[in-house]
C-alpha cells in the first residue's frame, strides 16, 4: 500500500513540477509583451486591444497554472511563526490537518463555485468585449477549473507525503529528485 501511495505522489508531483516549468516560460513572455506594448505606446503611438488582453491571459496563467508547483515547492503564504521549528513529524501533521481542514474544501468550493461559471462561458464561446481582443475568454475562465483541480492533486500529494512521514515511511522528495 505504502509503494501505491508512493508511486501516485510521485506522479503529481512530476505533473506539478512539468507544469510550472512549462508555465514559468510564460513570465518572460510577459515582460517581453509588456515591453512591446510600451514601445509601440510611446515611441510610435501605436496600441493594440489584443496584446493588452494577452498581458492578463498570461498573467492569469502564471498564478493560477502554477499553483500546484507552488504548493509542491512550500512557496504559499503561510503563518510560519512556529511551522519552521516544528519537527518533521509535527510539520507533517500540521500539513495533513491543513489540508484536510482548508486546502481540500477551499479548492473544493474554487472548483465547485466556477463550474457553471466556466460552462455558462464555453456555451456561448465567449470572447472579449472588444472587437480586437482575443475572443477566448472561455478559455481564461477556464483556468479557474485548472487551478482548483491541480491544486487538489497536488493537495493528495501533500496529504500522501504527510501521512508517509507521520508513519516513518521513506520520504518521497529524494525519490521524486532523483526523477528530475
Amino acid at each position: 500500500m505504502i509503494e501505491v501511495i508512493k508511486r501516485i505522489s510521485r506522479g503529481i508531483d512530476l505533473w506539478s513540477e512539468w507544469t510550472g516549468r512549462v508555465i514559468c516560460w510564460l513570465t518572460l513572455f510577459l515582460v517581453l509583451m509588456q515591453f512591446l506594448i510600451v514601445i509601440g505606446h510611446y515611441i510610435f503611438h501605436e496600441g493594440a486591444i489584443f496584446l493588452q488582453e494577452s498581458l492578463l491571459y498570461m498573467h492569469s496563467m502564471i498564478f493560477l497554472g502554477a499553483s500546484a508547483y507552488t504548493l509542491r515547492h512550500n512557496g504559499h503564504v503561510r503563518v510560519d511563526v512556529f511551522y519552521s521549528h516544528f519537527s518533521e513529524k509535527a510539520k507533517a501533521w500540521v500539513n495533513l490537518t491543513g489540508s484536510l481542514l482548508f486546502l481540500f474544501p477551499v479548492a473544493g468550493l474554487i472548483g465547485w463555485m466556477s463550474w457553471p461559471y466556466v460552462m455558462d462561458s464555453w456555451e456561448i464561446l465567449e470572447g472579449s468585449i472588444e472587437s480586437s481582443g482575443i475572443q477566448a475568454v472561455y478559455l481564461l475562465k477556464s483556468m479557474l477549473l485548472f487551478f482548483a483541480a491541480t491544486l487538489l492533486l497536488q493537495g493528495i500529494s501533500l496529504l500522501f507525503h504527510s501521512i508517509l512521514t507521520i508513519l516513518n515511511a521513506e520520504h518521497l522528495s529524494e525519490d521524486a529528485a532523483e526523477i528530475l
